[in-house]
């Protein structure tokens, strides 16, 4: 008996011995790898890698006894490598042994409290300017700068290498990810679609046809309105080419022009940005994906983005509020006198001379000597949104999740999204789309191939502005990346005992103010993605939220940044598509925002007290729409006022 107990207590000793692995390394094995960027008091790696493929092969899965700073650390080597996750607390000369092996470092980590300047600095610039692309460029130029600063550049040296960081590592890694480069080659394929069914006349025959039913105010109203939500792939497009169709029809009827330019600037952005496939669906996804790659997530983006309509109560809110007016033909605040006027022919608003700029109406126009027709443009926007359809099914089929029956019809619809390869979808379908623009424009003799490849091209220039942006906005995220600034954001939150069901409301309000003060949507959604994605993960993570409720307030939080940036840029003066609105219908600039503020103030009140806030504390959705639309007719019921009936002075 003794005997066995000892012999067994023998064997586990020796077990034991080679579990922790003693072999005696030479400098030529082992391979330490600290991090390029260290942060302070954030959770780092460390990796010690064994070169020597055989040995590799021999120790995997063993343990080895790895000393960092005179204390011992007992660590697994998995897949060749042994990792170490440290915390850099202070600067400091970090040494690492394995055996007789050492390596040292001296590490001087950045404060975490730097990693916020970058997104701050990128803020308060485009407040100051109101310019996006010079507040990107800064905001990267400045982290840039930190991270060469402590890398152990001098304070002038650090600037100048910050500043060539710009374009030999942070714009270089955004353009050589496969899925950015997806994104711009989507957006320009949809764009030079959008051009090219405008100039061949397909968007004039889809025009002429429905306005050939607006006989009256109201009808008028309504016809413009769903052109609005027909033309739901770009909002500039939509906003010159409704606007411009529909002044002259808008004067007859006896609509006023600050109606006018309200419907079609509320209904361009709220549109472009909840439909599947837009001019805005490539940064949408981009952004999400990001924020999806930092939390190393099992989502798709685009699963993200189906499941985030849901939260987008604004822009659904916005598109029934105009139709709720429309169809009791009443209005209420500024607009109310303005659509009077019009009525009883005072107009006293007038009409202005400005033009849209020459290359955006260029973009608008029907070659000379076509005539309209609208199948030009209805099949290949067919074509690209059942091909996008079509081919997120063929991408994420899965025939297990369809035969199961545990499973609802929108559950199976959201899994075999969020299996779907949506760049691939998306890319197919925009090039069969284009395709068939060309086709069709060639083989009627609309155009010849020089004028048809003119306006393709055209059309690629007109996403230069929003391909800037987005590589700024990559550049700004892979250094708010490199920075941990979710980590600081989430650690001040979690200090402050902010709720996580919280954040999806102040999302909408932050995005919105950022959105009103810089007049870009696109702007806003570049610089607060990167942020309040991962932060909103972590904060309910920590608050030990389960995995699908963490999840239902990240798709809130998602909806929110995007819906609060098109709520500010209504709101907005400075505002690109604001303007333009006022441009296309001939509308002075100053008197469509005065009407316009009133009604989406409405409607953003109504978005975060009956649709973000409640719906992050779990209340279903399918109840807060109804109640929100509810509340939205009683409010237009209460204090709306026929035109006609509205008496106003010369």
């Amino acid at each position: 008996m003794f005997r066995l107990f000892f012999g067994s207590l023998f064997l586990l000793i020796q077990l034991a011995a080679s579990a922790q692995n003693t072999h005696e390394f030479s400098d030529d094995q082992v391979e330490v790898i600290f991090p390029d960027i260290i942060v302070k008091t954030v959770e780092q790696e460390i990796v010690i890698n064994i070169t020597d493929t055989e040995l590799a092969r021999q120790l995997e899965g063993q343990e080895i006894a790895v000393n960092l700073n005179e204390e011992e650390l007992i660590l697994p080597i998995e897949n060749g490598s042994v990792l170490i996750l440290y915390d850099f607390p202070e600067e400091e000369e970090l040494t690492i042994s394995i055996g007789e092996v050492k390596r040292s470092k001296a590490v001087n980590p950045i404060p975490l409290w730097l990693s916020i300047l970058p997104p701050l600095i990128a803020i308060m610039v485009a407040l100051l300017i109101r310019e996006v692309y010079s507040a990107l460029f800064c905001g990267v130029w400045l982290g840039a700068g930190i991270i060469a600063y402590f890398q152990g550049f001098g304070f002038f040296m650090a600037i100048l290498k910050g500043f060539l960081l710009i374009i030999d590592t942070y714009i270089v890694e955004s353009l050589v990810n496969s899925d950015h480069i997806s994104i711009i080659l989507f957006s320009m394929i949809i764009a030079a679609t959008v051009a090219l069914i405008t100039k061949n006349g397909g968007m004039k025959g889809v025009m002429n046809r429905l306005s050939k039913y607006a006989t009256s105010p109201r009808s008028g109203s309504f016809i413009t309105w769903l052109l609005g939500v027909m033309i739901f792939f770009d909002d500039y497009a939509n906003t010159l080419v409704v606007g411009n169709t529909m002044r002259p029809l808008a004067d007859r009827l006896k609509i006023s022009r600050e109606k006018l330019a309200y419907i079609i600037d509320s209904t361009a952005a709220p549109v472009a940005s909840i439909a599947f496939v837009t001019t805005w669906i490539g940064a949408e996804l981009s952004y999400i994906q990001d924020g999806i790659n930092k939390l190393d997530l099992d989502e798709s983006a685009y699963g993200v983005f189906f499941n985030s309509l849901a939260y987008s109560f604004y822009p659904f809110f916005t598109l029934a509020f105009i139709l709720i007016l429309i169809w009791k033909g009443v209005d209420y605040g500024p607009m109310l006198k303005a659509e009077a006027r019009a009525r009883q022919s005072l107009q006293s608003t007038g009409i202005v001379e400005e033009e849209v700029d020459a290359e955006l109406q260029d973009e608008v126009k029907v070659a000379k000597g076509i005539k309209p027709k609208s199948f030009n443009a209805v099949i290949p926007v067919l074509i690209i949104v059942f091909g996008t359809l079509g081919s997120l099914f063929y991408t994420g089929w899965d025939v297990q999740v369809w035969n199961d029956d545990t499973m609802g019809f929108f559950d199976k619809l959201s899994t075999t999204i969020g299996n779907a390869d949506s760049f691939k979808a998306l890319l197919w379908s925009s090039l069969l789309s284009l395709f068939s623009a060309i086709v069709l424009t060639i083989s009627q003799k609309l155009l010849d191939l020089k004028d048809t490849m003119e306006g393709v091209i055209a059309g690629f220039k007109t996403m230069l502005p929003a391909v800037m942006i987005l590589v700024l906005a990559w550049s700004v995220a892979l250094i708010t990346e490199h920075l941990h600034t979710a980590n600081f954001i989430s650690n001040l939150l979690l200090e402050a005992s902010v709720s996580p069901y919280l954040i999806p409301s102040l999302t909408f309000i932050i995005a919105a103010l950022v959105s009103f003060s810089t007049g870009s949507s696109w702007g806003t959604m570049a610089i607060l993605y990167p942020l309040v994605l991962p932060t909103g993960w972590i904060l309910a993570q920590h608050q030990g939220l389960e995995y699908e409720a963490t999840l239902s307030i990240f798709h809130n939080i998602a909806a929110a940044v995007l819906t609060g940036s098109v709520f500010g840029d209504h709101c907005s003066p400075i505002s690109d598509t604001t303007i333009l609105s006022s441009l296309a219908s001939s509308c002075p600039h100053i008197e469509h925002v005065r009407t316009q503020l009133p009604y989406a103030l409405t409607t953003g009140a109504f978005a975060i007290f009956f649709g973000i806030l409640p719906a992050s504390y779990n209340i279903s959705v399918w109840w807060l729409f109804p109640i929100g639309f509810i509340g939205i007719f009683l409010v237009i019921h209460l204090f709306g006022r026929k035109s006609e009936h509205y008496q106003v002075s010369g």
